[in-house]
């Protein structure tokens, strides 16, 4: 039978790296499904009223925004002070929400528009007027189930 020699010190074996790319492919992929990336950019600044009896949205797929405030610093020269109301990534005027409304509902699955939810994030200093129009567009667009986004009161 023949010996074993210890004639030296063996030194740590080096890391295998041939799954690295793997993992990281993987982590990347999972990532970029679990991220929503925001659609709108915001043109519009609102601070949204504190409520006491909030309810979060199941289905956000389902949920159309419409936002109302005051423009942001850039567009307050060319636009004024007053609020506006923002569509997508443009301002708009109360005539055009029942188009908007349409062209939302058409874009979803058939089976999931009758439960389109428009959620109006809203200044909390925006004049009632404003709201009451609005809501009558929404009415005439049959967009009858509206969320109004809140913050829970401290």
């Amino acid at each position: 039978m023949g010996k074993f020699n210890k004639t030296g010190k063996r030194g740590m074996p080096a890391l295998n790296t041939s799954s690295l790319p793997d993992l990281i492919f993987t982590l990347l992929f999972f990532f970029m499904i679990v991220t929503t990336m925001r659609e709108v950019t915001l043109k519009v600044e609102f601070k949204v009223p504190t409520g006491t009896e909030l309810e979060k949205l199941e289905k956000k797929s389902l949920v159309t925004f419409i936002y109302v405030g005051k423009p942001t610093a850039e567009f307050r020269k060319k636009l004024g002070s007053e609020s506006r109301i923002q569509l997508n990534d443009s301002y708009a005027e109360i005539s055009q929400i029942q188009d908007y409304i349409t062209q939302e509902r058409s874009s979803m699955k058939e089976e999931d528009q009758p439960f389109m939810t428009v959620s109006l994030k809203i200044d909390k200093e925006t004049k009632m007027g404003v709201v009451t129009d609005i809501k009558q567009a929404l009415r005439q667009a049959y967009a009858l189930k509206i969320n109004y986004s809140a913050q829970p009161r401290q």
